[in-house]
């Protein structure tokens, strides 16, 4: 039987770049090589170069020290027509986009592998734009009922044109405040602010990685997470698990997320059952009404009194062994080859495109 040649694709110019790399290390790793015969694509961080990665190249943390696409690799032609090196067609059946942020989690790469023509895992252009934009995320969200944190979005022409006018804006907010990158993620960039002295430095912090801010209210409540899996068409949600962080870490930031073994996921997440009922209801809302394909990671704040209020959607989750998404799926017993298993299939049998199914 001829194995299916599965492109997957690390790094990118995102400030997510490293942890692309892990992931498709992961991937790299567990995925099914009697069905599979995958090539390891690096996009340069800098210059945005397409190269081949080498079978055995590091792509794990060493030392403290997070992996890197190399920037003197094989370089890769891609256009089209298809992806070759040094002169040979790659004969690529499918792309496995393992990047995360601007320029991979956005729809570029998912337009452009439409273009192409090649099937690829995960969400499509509309869905993937969107949920990358947590200002448009939040209006969807609050159309389909769904309540999100209080907050506004301050571009950076807003805040060097007229700063008084903008911090009348902020002044209806209550504190401590979170303030991030509207199109980031991996908490690079963000920060939490308890008093107004310290909000504009958080804001062009925020802008240093994109033009736009969210500023949004903090929301007492747990951080749970929920992982959704689309199965044979049938979009599926794991037991949900809460975030535990180390108390020396004011939230859960990317020191905490990746650096420092600071924090762990419960599953199930200890709270009532009507709560992790609804929870999952929501993940599965969330997936459906942003259009989404293939999977997704939905967090959450559970608050004192019940309510749950949606914080965002992931498209393309981290995706490591141990990362948040196949450790949810653990609990139900679907192991992390299964789960790219299950992905690369409806990929292969799904078209995102407009003119697809």
């Amino acid at each position: 039987m001829k194995k299916t040649v599965v492109g997957i694709l690390c790094g990118g110019r995102s400030s997510e770049h490293e942890i692309s790399c892990i992931s498709a290390g992961g991937i790299l790793a567990a995925i099914d090589r009697e069905l599979y015969e995958p090539i390891l694509i690096g996009i340069t961080k800098t210059a945005g170069r397409w190269v081949l990665i080498p079978e055995g190249y590091p792509l794990s943390i060493v030392d403290g020290v997070l992996p890197t696409v190399p920037e003197n690799g094989i370089k890769i032609n891609t256009d089209i027509a298809g992806f070759s090196a040094n002169g040979r067609a790659l004969h690529l059946d499918l792309i496995f986009p393992m990047l995360h942020g601007p320029y991979g989690e956005d729809g570029t790469i998912q337009g452009f592998c439409e273009i192409a023509n090649i099937p690829y895992v995960g969400s499509g252009v509309l869905a993937s734009a969107v949920a990358m934009d947590k200002s448009f995320t939040k209006t969807v969200f609050s159309a389909h009922g769904m309540r999100v944190a209080e907050g506004t979005v301050i571009t950076t022409e807003q805040w060097e044109d007229n700063r008084a006018a903008c911090e009348a804006l902020l002044s209806a907010l209550s504190y401590p405040l979170f303030v991030k990158p509207a199109r980031g993620g991996s908490s690079r960039g963000t920060s939490k602010v308890k008093s107004l002295p310290a909000l504009a430095a958080a804001i062009e912090e925020a802008h240093s990685y994109d033009r736009k801010a969210m500023i949004e209210e903090k929301v007492p409540g747990r951080e749970i997470e929920c992982a959704v899996l689309e199965v044979d068409g049938e979009v599926r949600t794991s037991l949900p698990g809460e975030i535990i962080i180390d108390k020396k870490f004011e939230f859960y930031d990317f020191q905490a997320k990746y650096l420092d073994d600071a924090t762990h996921c419960t599953v199930p997440a200890e709270i009532p059952a009507e709560g992790l009922k609804e929870i999952q209801r929501l993940a599965a809302l969330a997936f459906t009404s942003l259009g989404c394909s293939g999977l997704a990671r939905v967090d959450f704040f559970y608050r004192p009194d019940g309510q749950v209020v949606i914080n965002e959607l992931n498209t393309m989750p981290g995706f490591t062994p141990t990362s948040v998404f196949p450790t949810l799926w653990a609990e139900r017993g679907v192991t992390y080859s299964q789960i790219i298993h299950e992905l690369i299939k409806g990929a292969l049998a799904r078209r995102n495109g407009v003119l697809g199914n």
